[in-house]
């Protein structure tokens, strides 16, 4: 709340601007001196009193109608920011004393489901520390002020999930729309699907494939044979040959990962499928696809919604660890990180960047919401056209984001070769010596995961960690 100062007034006579409602309501003429006569030299006939007292009463109705408007301007602001994460933006001061039965570190998805998870399940007070000026982690979308579309800050975030229990899980905070994903890569000025199909190697190769005996056919005579792939060289020559790889999978991986798919774990190239169909849809195993219709910061905003649940933006877990007293705390930041007082070498992750450009009276610029530039002749790896995507809105014109593979930066991907992944089991060693604290998340496992696998970790660490407590 807050009061306005204003300079006293002495009137003569009765003054409408110094005599409020607050003032005059529940006094009486004797007692107040905005309602006391006027002097007797100006007192009016007892007609005239009457028509005074009139215009007394309607003054007073018109201030007492100004204070309902100002009191229901401020409930109506006072609302919007409880519907915002504006509440959220109060960090925690360093060596202010705080207590909370659980303190999870990170308001992404992990920490999200923690949170709700112990809040509703066992009623149990939560602090949440988040670094950012935002809840969501990288899930975390808004409304671009000049197009009118909704974007994702850290890059397209596509819903996807063979689990039941996690798309159930998801089902609870926000109604969902059906959306299969389609990706394409921009090769010698075509479009062609990805992951590779039928339509990719007859485009590209001008071939006129029509079966899958054909296309199975066509890639036993590309493939070069490594029983056992050691990097991710070896496993896209085992599955795509000499042609394709060096077409579309090496020149992506190098500006991706800034290393040679020599240089990197077989697994990277594992997670990227070959069609012998005309299937483009990027997750055609998966039983569930959708989107969010309000958005993903939606989402965690409703999963936060809880009087036992706090969330402190702005807040550097390590500046307030000190004055913390937390039962148990769950940490979903990069493991080194919490390590770093060891002084040991740090785990190697790849960071994005994005250039945003709008594009002013057009529908669409490119035919997919999202489209590859595996060429070394560009420096970026995609463009993202989220105008694409049933949840974004309408608009007369278009935002694109062109995102771009750097060393520096929030830590997005983990960069699976042997050397950090014996890095990482020496860190993790000392994780299973911390007491009351669990590591959750990809950071702090080291791992990629999809959104659901993101859920699905954070459901199981719960059921395993409270498993006697329910």
């Amino acid at each position: 709340g807050f009061q306005a100062r204003v300079a006293p007034r002495s009137p003569s006579r009765f003054d409408p601007l110094h005599c409020n409602t607050r003032q005059i309501l529940g006094r009486s003429e004797s007692t107040h001196p905005c309602l006391k006569p006027l002097p007797s030299q100006a007192m009016p006939k007892p007609r005239e009193q009457g028509h005074v007292r009139i215009v007394y009463l309607l003054i007073a109705l018109w201030s007492f109608s100004l204070v309902l408007m100002f009191m229901a301007h401020l409930k109506q602001g006072c609302s919007e920011a409880t519907d915002s994460t504006a509440e959220y933006h109060q960090p925690l001061l360093p060596g202010v004393k705080r207590a909370a039965d659980v303190c999870i570190v990170g308001a992404g998805l992990s920490g999200a489901v923690i949170a709700e998870r112990y809040a509703n399940e066992l009623k149990q007070s939560v602090l949440v520390m988040e670094k950012r000026d935002h809840i969501g982690g990288n899930c975390y979308d808004y409304i671009d002020e000049e197009t009118g579309i909704r974007v994702s800050k850290y890059g397209a975030h596509l819903f996807h999930t063979k689990y039941k229990r996690v798309w159930e899980y998801m089902q609870r905070f926000a109604d969902w729309i059906p959306y299969e994903h389609e990706v394409l890569a921009y090769i010698d000025e075509k479009h062609v699907p990805v992951p590779v199909n039928i339509d990719t190697v007859n485009t590209l190769f001008g071939l006129d494939i029509k079966t899958q005996a054909e296309m199975d056919d066509w890639l036993k005579k590309e493939q070069v044979p490594y029983p056992e792939p050691k990097n991710s060289e070896e496993m896209a020559l085992s599955r795509v040959g000499k042609r394709l790889y060096e077409m579309l999978f090496k020149p992506y991986t190098i500006k991706q990962w800034a290393k040679t798919p020599a240089e990197l774990g077989p697994e990277v190239m594992a997670r990227i499928p070959v069609r012998n169909d005309y299937d483009a849809r990027y997750f055609p195993n998966d039983a569930y696809q959708a989107l969010p219709k309000g958005g993903y910061t939606g989402i965690f905003e409703r999963m936060f919604d809880h009087p036992l649940i706090e969330v402190q933006t702005n807040t550097d877990y390590f500046e307030v660890r000190s004055s913390l007293q937390c039962g148990r705390t769950y940490f979903s930041g990069p493991i080194d990180a919490y390590f770093a007082h060891l002084g040991w070498p740090k785990l190697e992750y790849r960071s994005l960047d994005f250039e945003r450009k709008v594009v002013r009276n057009v529908d669409y610029f490119q035919p997919k919401s999202v489209v590859n530039h595996p060429s070394a002749d560009v420096d970026f790896t995609r463009i993202v056209e989220y105008k694409h995507f049933p949840i974004a809105g309408s608009s007369p014109h278009t935002v694109l984001f062109y995102e771009r593979s750097k060393d520096n930066g929030d830590p997005y991907y983990p960069v699976p070769n042997p050397e950090n992944q014996a890095l990482y089991a020496r860190y993790q060693a000392m994780a299973e010596k911390e007491k009351d604290i669990t590591f959750v998340g990809r950071l702090a496992n080291y791992k990629y995961f999809n959104m659901d696998q993101t859920v699905k970790n954070a459901l199981e660490l719960f059921d395993n960690d409270t498993s006697n407590k329910k």
